[in-house]
């Protein structure tokens, strides 16, 4: 298979121990990139050394993620502005809102994400999206922004379809990770009614990792998992969702060829 896992932390000092073999484990899967979200100031430098070492396989974003979106953010936003001044990057990533672990940061994760899609419209670059409990909100959010000039993933999308109806849309993709193959994670209820030309698949490496793995540290090894459950529910083979996926992720992320 040729497969593109378009959102893996594969920087995470979870894999210091390990990295290389993981890396050679990810290659053997037939994974042919790995886009890198980008989380805050201090993941930048882990980030790019990984774009370093696998240069053929690793493409880094530059973002700055709800989460991290604290009093003084600006500070860091000036910083990753700088570095997106500097040199390129395959997206404005990972940004977005999130409502599930601190919702009184809500009102500046909302500044900090209008700043970070105002970078990727001067830029033209798509972003990847987090909305954790926060599915609508940012909905709203990049159904207000959207002038026809955005795209980008809506991450580890886990809606309904209802919801993926308004997000494609909008324009934007849905990023399927390991959640489509848990037994209650209610995607079954979504990706046989969305075409698979809306989709990307991701794992969020190293969280959420499918069946039969879940519980266990996740890997972009584990993404023909993820494929298999989609062809399952769409019920096609996973030769063609490799294939169709692939082209969805280096069309957005504007890359010829792999």
């Amino acid at each position: 298979m040729n497969l593109i896992d378009t959102h893996a932390h594969i920087y995470s000092s979870k894999f210091d121990s390990d990295r290389d073999q993981v890396i050679d484990e990810i290659r053997e899967a037939g994974i042919e990139r790995i886009f890198m979200p980008n989380v805050d100031v201090d993941t930048i430098d882990r980030m790019l050394d990984c774009e370093t070492r696998y240069g053929d396989l690793c493409v880094p974003m530059m973002g700055l993620h709800p989460c991290d979106v604290k009093d003084g953010f600006e500070q860091q936003l000036y910083v990753m502005e700088d570095w997106l001044n500097k040199r390129s990057f395959a997206a404005v990533g990972e940004i977005g809102t999130d409502l599930y672990w601190d919702k009184t940061t809500f009102e500046i994760q909302k500044e900090a994400l209008n700043i970070q899609i105002g970078w990727a419209k001067e830029k033209n670059l798509p972003i990847v999206l987090h909305c954790r409990e926060s599915i609508d909100e940012t909905i709203d959010l990049i159904g207000n922004a959207q002038d026809g000039s955005l795209s980008g993933i809506f991450h580890c999308f886990t809606g309904t379809l209802d919801q993926a109806k308004q997000i494609t849309k909008l324009g934007f993709l849905l990023g399927i990770g390991g959640v489509s193959t848990y037994k209650n994670g209610g995607l079954d209820a979504v990706i046989p009614f969305i075409g698979i030309e809306n989709l990307v698949l991701e794992t969020d490496a190293p969280y959420l990792a499918p069946v039969p793995f879940r519980g266990k540290r996740n890997t972009p090894a584990y993404l023909p998992f993820i494929a298999q459950r989609v062809g399952d529910l769409l019920q096609i083979s996973v030769a063609e969702v490799a294939q169709i996926t692939k082209t969805n992720a280096l069309n957005l992320f504007r890359e010829i060829t792999v």
